[in-house]
């Protein structure tokens, strides 16, 4: 019965962004040209006044694409995070997000975290592993000399 009324309701559509809107809220404007990654260059529009113009036509496009990936992404069930660390996006992205029940990032945002994303879960678990060892006795099997060596692993990882 229930699966019935689901099925008979509309989804909803997400609102699609126009070039007018990206436009007035200030999308266009770049980072300073001295400041530029040349992985940038087809997107970037025009020079202005020292700093990069973005292609707004481009963004659109490439918004659309993201949003149809994150909508199939979404459907498939597998969750999708959400990094928001400008002052003016943290509360709008949390507010958001916690509605569609995502994980989602709005402090600091190491930038290695995602592509060093298996060194740092090795880092975890060594330090699970040796907290573990305390707890059920094998600690005290050890010499002095792997306990301080142990510790110091520890202590190094916690920074």
């Amino acid at each position: 019965m229930n699966y019935l009324l689901v099925a008979k309701q509309k989804t909803k559509q997400m609102p699609k962004t126009s070039f007018k809107e990206l436009l007035d809220a200030g999308v266009h404007f770049g980072h300073l040209k001295r400041k530029w990654n040349p992985a940038m260059a087809p997107y970037i529009f025009m020079e202005k006044n020292g700093i990069h113009i973005i292609d707004l036509n481009k963004t659109e496009a490439l918004m659309e694409e993201a949003a149809q990936a994150m909508k199939q992404i979404a459907k498939s069930g597998r969750k999708i995070l959400f990094v928001a660390t400008k002052k003016q996006a943290k509360d709008i992205v949390a507010e958001k997000v916690k509605a569609v029940n995502m994980p989602y990032v709005t402090e600091r945002w190491p930038g290695g975290m995602l592509t060093n994303f298996p060194t740092i879960r090795k880092a975890v678990k060594k330090m699970g592993t040796i907290d573990k060892m305390a707890t059920d006795g094998s600690w005290d099997t050890l010499s002095k000399r792997e306990k301080l060596q142990i510790i110091s692993v520890r202590n190094w990882r916690k920074c």
